[in-house]
């Protein structure tokens, strides 16, 4: 890595808009710490695609609701790299409980998305803040279109992610004006996380919205990264924004 190489961290990398993302950071010219939390083989997967885009990888296992476990974590991007230019909070839960179904949602249930997808964000930002501090680094956090407007999500998921979308906010403020700080709320996705929740419907139902979307399809996780890389390389005055990533579903109906 030479000196001037400009590192991003990635958490929840091993799938979905975690993996498209950490390759496009790869052919934008980062090298990419690779975190996941249980997917060892995908996130291995992951560090493979990054490594052909030219990228020099470090994978890192690490439960982002563990402040020592993520404490660790930046001490080895520390010990390796020794610099941290961009940051994307990007790890995330839900559960299966479905929304209208009240009794069946424990408190431990709803803490343990709460702790993964909000206290998560804080504690890697906290401890990648001075690492971003020196390089003027810039966050993207991943919020949700549910996090803005009523939709399908479990009710945790969904108000966890309303918690992302003010703290965004709040980080911008507090972070500034060495390090700028953004989120992303995509809609529905194509892939593994929609079929999860719309099951036996989803075919039925992606189709239903594409055909309601002005753009007449449903966004992919690289059309996520593709945002995320580029509130991270551009954008320098954009800052505490949310970015809906849903073809204009959310403007339009």
């Amino acid at each position: 890595m030479s000196e001037n190489q400009r590192v991003a961290l990635i958490t929840g990398a091993a799938t979905g808009i975690g993996r498209a993302t950490t390759v496009a950071l790869a052919v934008a010219g980062f090298d990419v710490i690779v975190n996941y939390s249980r997917s060892e083989g995908a996130a291995r997967e992951t560090a493979k695609l990054a490594k052909e885009k030219g990228a020099d990888t470090l994978l890192l296992p690490c439960d982002v609701s563990d402040d020592s476990a993520v404490r660790r974590m930046l001490a080895a991007v520390q010990q390796k790299f020794g610099r941290l230019d961009a940051l994307v909070n990007n790890a995330g839960t839900t559960t299966a409980v479905k929304p209208p179904d009240f009794e069946e949602l424990t408190a431990e249930e709803w803490d343990r998305v709460f702790a993964v997808n909000v206290r998560g964000v804080f504690q890697v930002t906290r401890a990648a803040a001075p690492l971003l501090r020196k390089s003027g680094g810039s966050i993207v956090n991943t919020a949700s279109i549910v996090g803005l407007r009523p939709g399908p999500q479990p009710l945790p998921y969904a108000a966890s992610k309303a918690a992302v979308v003010s703290l965004t906010k709040l980080l911008a403020l507090n972070l500034g004006p060495e390090i700028r700080v953004n989120a992303v709320a995509p809609g529905w996705i194509e892939g593994d996380w929609m079929m999860r929740m719309l099951e036996d419907k989803y075919d039925q139902l992606m189709t239903r919205r594409a055909r309601n979307t002005p753009l007449r399809r449903i966004a992919t996780a690289e059309d996520v990264a593709e945002v995320i890389v580029n509130l991270i390389t551009n954008n320098r005055m954009v800052n505490g924004e949310v970015v809906i990533i849903d073809g204009g579903y959310a403007a339009t109906t």
